[in-house]
């Protein structure tokens, strides 16, 4: 992700890299701003850079980026601008060259995700319910759903990939797309 901010009146061109996998040696997932091609910091997620005119924020999401955003003095706000050889930039580009398409696929990245919520919901709620003081308090829940183990795991691949294409369009909503994120 980058982006171009000028400082008495040179542009100095900000880049942030993320290892999504965390570093090799120790797995932290760390954000790193380099400017003009140099490193200048390190930062573990979620990070806040201070650049001219305001900060960068960068934070995770299990899938991938959940923001890279320059925030000014005044508090606007823009998006960083993905690298075209990312799989953000990727995607950036595949949705300027086939908006219907792309339309599409982050539609039906959010059935999936909502499908994937409520069916974990009612299948999570029947065990929980038969918990001796839940079940004395507010009685049992049967689910009206059933999945066999091998739906189950398709479910969960297909969530997981309707996350990752939405961390590809920098989309995120806290409960379509995970609780866990930095």
């Amino acid at each position: 992700m980058s982006i171009t901010l000028t400082r008495n009146g040179v542009p100095a061109h900000h880049t942030i890299d993320v290892r999504h996998g965390g570093d090799a040696t120790d797995g932290v997932v760390r954000a790193r701003l380099y400017v003009d091609g140099t490193l200048t910091l390190v930062s573990r997620v979620p990070a806040r850079f201070p650049v001219t005119g305001g900060h960068i924020e960068v934070r995770v999401s299990e899938a991938g980026l959940r923001r890279c955003h320059f925030v000014a003095e005044d508090g606007t706000q823009r998006q960083l601008v993905p690298d075209p050889r990312s799989a953000e930039g990727r995607r950036l580009r595949f949705a300027q060259r086939h908006p219907a398409a792309s339309r599409i696929i982050g539609a039906v990245s959010v059935v999936v995700l909502l499908v994937g919520v409520g069916l974990n919901v009612l299948q999570v709620l029947e065990p929980i319910s038969e918990i001796p003081p839940i079940a004395d308090t507010v009685d049992t829940f049967e689910s009206p759903v059933h999945l066999t183990p091998w739906a189950n795991v398709a479910l969960g691949f297909a969530a997981a990939l309707g996350a990752v294409e939405r961390a590809t369009r920098l989309r995120y909503h806290w409960l379509l797309d995970g609780g866990a994120a930095s």
